[in-house]
């Protein structure tokens, strides 16, 4: 088990501090393992061999603001209609809070687009 520098120290610190006041008295360190195992990964779907026809969700997940990602996905939208204009680019703004679930914009999404560049920026 790897243990961090700090934590070695921390613990270093406590066998100190009590081995001046007895030999006999114990301490408690807490054990950074992880308890429980990690999640079974799932696999990503397979990338597109192209993007030419396609249609494009630049999805904002509204963490940073209203307008946070809207001119990074502006500047994207442009570049595409310039480079690829075969590219139906679609900006969209999740509902809710960026922790929250959006089931209307994910099936929207599943039915209607091809890609989705899902996350923020600002």
């Amino acid at each position: 088990m790897l243990i961090s520098k700090k934590s070695v120290l921390l613990i270093a610190a406590l066998v100190l501090i009590s081995g001046t006041s007895g030999a006999s008295e114990k301490i408690t360190v807490m054990n950074p393992a992880i308890a429980n195992p990690m999640v079974d990964r799932v696999a990503l779907t397979e990338r597109l061999e192209s993007l030419e026809n396609k249609t494009l969700y630049l999805v904002d997940i509204n963490w940073g603001g209203p307008d946070a990602a809207y001119g990074v996905f502006a500047e994207m939208k442009t570049w595409f209609s310039e480079n690829m204009p075969s590219v139906n680019v679609v900006s969209k703004r999740k509902s809710g809070g960026y922790m929250s679930d959006d089931p209307a914009l994910w099936k929207e999404i599943g039915e209607k687009g091809d890609a989705a560049v899902i996350g923020i920026s600002g």
